[in-house]
């Protein structure tokens, strides 16, 4: 590039030869074109033509076309004086100045020609550009650094900083006329550097209010999302359970993903995760809505794959361009099992005692939201000492890599990761790399079913009883739980309530079931749990007796007596009809 002799033109189209006035030619007479003869009448030649007869006279009257002034006739220095963009010129290795223009020194002020630009540039070091215009010098190829910010550098009156887009670009200032440093014999062209910014203030100012009202946004959807995930997680007497939840980086955005503990009473714990597809507000609503409907399903105390095909069809009328995967599950102490259906969600992974950790079957069902299909349940064995994760693919699911890889690493992890089990999510993250730019969000739920031994073996205890059918059955039931309930060493207040609640639930058996019938008795560290099951499977529903009713009163005397009470379906067939009595907790500890 020469900076003072640009053999290029303006672009433009050529002047096309005016006419004169028709008040300025007699009445009658022609109009001559520019450059035609005499005579010449009006159209004797468009003007449109006559510019593309070339120069000169023509033998039909065209005009000759008037010539494009040259660019060399320009001064650079009024051209570049004009340029809203800051420019500034330099020459040598020093980078000595040659020109600035009145945009560069509006903004930096003023600067004199011949200093070096280190000393009389200080704003392109503080800018970072010195290093740049060195490779620039050396390389004689362009560079381009972007939205650098100028301090007092936006609009005329400098009141908001600024942000330029600076190009060095290698120039060469010619040896055909004075010397730009005075010092300097001006025997060859200067190599120099051309520095152009540009002002991208308003660019930069709508970006970050873009990001700003994208933060905002993300931060709805996050505080939404938390808002809707159990604020304190419940905590069974058999299990310890612990949850964690990451949300994806700032570049991401919030997902559907949700957990949750549901105690079903007798002992019994739900299980709950899912992850709802999509991102922002709207798969958080969706989620919000699922996990409400989980926990509502979930106090009918149904098989695990009822409550999936329940949650299957509302799914659907939620929004039917949503799916969800889901895992529920349910573990009682009593069988030592986790009984689960599984909605295309990933599968459960259970270290026992030894420490080997098991995967559970493949998924029981397609997808929440497709509909049309029939979930089943499974189950896996998780007696004392075992432990188990669930979690969603944010946790396992990596781009580059196959999510069974994913899979085999947390089994990995979690074969090693020991202590509680809030412990254990922070080192299950740890372990599969999650950090707060992960680029999805994440949800872990670890249960433990502790082995207890010692004192806490004291505050746990089962007993059950056989029962067979005539009159022998209900006394038998009574002096059983007296008992056992004295060998507890419970308060006579509650021995008695606990003899009475046995009696009640074995008459309404004996009375509406069918064999085999059987009483079980739990103490756990918090409550006392009766519970009386037999082979027919009509569930039992409080009512109100009338004074002349001799029967109908056992269920209403049991909600009066106790805590709480439910009856559930069994898998076998039949039911089981339970209470509980939360214990003192001075009783607890003993």
């Amino acid at each position: 590039m020469n900076f003072t002799r640009w053999s290029a033109r303006l672009p433009g189209t050529q002047r096309r030869g005016a006419a004169r006035p028709d008040s300025a030619v007699p009445s009658g007479s022609a109009v001559p074109s520019a450059g035609g003869p005499p005579g010449a009448g009006h159209g004797a030649v468009p003007a449109a033509r006559a510019e593309r007869s070339g120069p000169g006279a023509t033998d039909d009257g065209a005009p000759v076309p008037a010539r494009t002034p040259s660019v060399d006739a320009l001064s650079v220095h009024d051209i570049l004086g004009k340029v809203p963009a800051l420019v500034a010129v330099v020459y040598g290795p020093e980078h000595r100045i040659a020109y600035v223009n009145g945009a560069y020194a509006t903004v930096f002020g003023s600067r004199p020609a011949g200093a070096t630009a280190r000393e009389a540039l200080p704003e392109l070091d503080a800018l970072g550009l010195l290093p740049l215009m060195d490779q620039v010098l050396r390389s004689r190829r362009p560079r381009t650094v972007k939205a650098r910010r100028v301090p007092g550098g936006a609009g005329a009156d400098q009141s908001r900083d600024g942000y330029y887009t600076f190009t060095c670009t290698p120039i060469e200032v010619a040896a055909s006329g004075p010397a730009p440093d005075p010092e300097v014999a001006c025997v060859a062209p200067h190599k120099g550097v051309l520095v152009f910014g540009a002002d991208v203030t308003d660019q930069v100012e709508s970006t970050e209010r873009l990001r700003a009202a994208e933060a905002r946004q993300r931060a709805a959807a996050v505080t939404l999302q938390r808002s809707l995930l159990p604020q304190e997680l419940e905590q069974p007497d058999d299990l310890r359970v612990a949850a964690t939840y990451q949300p994806g980086g700032t570049d991401a955005a919030v997902g559907g993903d949700w957990y949750d503990v549901i105690t079903l009473g007798a002992g019994r714990t739900a299980l709950v995760i899912g992850d709802v597809m999509g991102r922002g507000v709207r798969a958080a609503a969706v989620m919000g809505q699922l996990r409400t409907a989980v926990r509502a399903y979930a106090r009918l105390d149904l098989p695990p794959h009822e409550v999936l095909q329940l949650l299957d069809g509302l799914a659907a009328e939620i929004d039917a361009s949503q799916i969800a995967t889901c895992v529920y599950a349910v573990h009682d102490p009593n069988e030592g099992r986790l009984v689960y259906a599984s909605a295309g969600h990933l599968p459960i992974l259970v270290r026992d005692a030894e420490g080997t950790v098991h995967r559970a079957a493949e998924p029981t069902g397609p997808p929440l939201g497709t509909g049309g299909w029939l979930h089943t349940s499974g189950s896996v064995p998780l007696g004392p000492g075992s432990s188990a994760v669930l979690y969603t693919d944010g946790l396992v699911e990596r781009r580059d890599k196959d999510i069974d890889h994913g899979v085999e690493a947390l089994e990995r992890a979690f074969a090693g990761a020991t202590g509680a089990p809030d412990i254990v999510c922070d080192r299950l993250l740890r372990a599969l790399g999650i950090s707060t730019d992960h680029d999805d969000d994440v949800a872990v739920l670890v249960l433990q079913h502790p082995a207890r031994t010692g004192h806490d073996a004291e505050l746990f205890h089962n007993a059950a009883l056989e029962l067979h059918g005539g009159t022998e059955a209900a006394p038998r039931a009574r002096a059983f739980a007296s008992g056992v309930l004295a060998s507890w060493r419970f308060s006579p207040e509650l021995h008695d309530l606990g003899v009475l609640a046995a009696s009640e639930l074995v008459a309404n058996s004996l009375q509406h079931g069918t064999p085999p019938m059987r009483l079980r008795l739990r103490r756990t560290d918090r409550r006392l749990i009766v519970e009386v099951t037999d082979g027919d499977d009509h569930l039992p529903r409080r009512r109100r007796a009338e004074p002349v009713d001799e029967a109908g009163r056992g269920i209403s005397i049991i909600a009066t007596i106790a805590s709480a009470w439910g009856s559930r379906r069994t898998p076998g067939g039949g039911k089981a009809v339970w209470c509980e009595f939360a214990l003192p907790q001075e009783a607890g500890e003993q």
